[in-house]
């Protein structure tokens, strides 16, 4: 049996992977960026300047997406991931539902 590659939809979904990825890192990112600045470890400054990094991350994201055209690609990759983290999550809260 030989398996068929389509460079193309190879190159696109590692790219979609790549970009869901840093995405994900985004948003921790984000959260720990608001975590910090609700328990006042930053200065005024350096919020701005986180603020504009992650605007900067975010619109550098979405332009290489729509160049690409992987904007759908990016969002199943996102999709098949959360649900890869809520199955764990699921098995790690409720281990005597998985038990059998």
């Amino acid at each position: 049996m030989t398996i068929q590659i389509n460079e193309n939809n190879l190159k696109d979904g590692l790219l979609a992977l790549v970009l869901a990825l840093v995405e994900i890192i985004g948003d921790v990112l984000q959260h720990q960026a608001f975590r910090r600045m609700e328990g006042g470890r930053l200065t005024e400054d350096e919020v701005e300047r986180l603020g504009q990094a992650l605007l900067d991350l975010e619109e550098a994201l979405e332009k290489i997406k729509r160049e690409q055209g992987i904007f759908e690609a990016v969002r199943a990759v996102r999709h098949g991931l959360d649900d890869v983290v809520d199955d764990f999550l699921d098995r790690v809260m409720n281990p005597a539902r998985w038990r059998d």
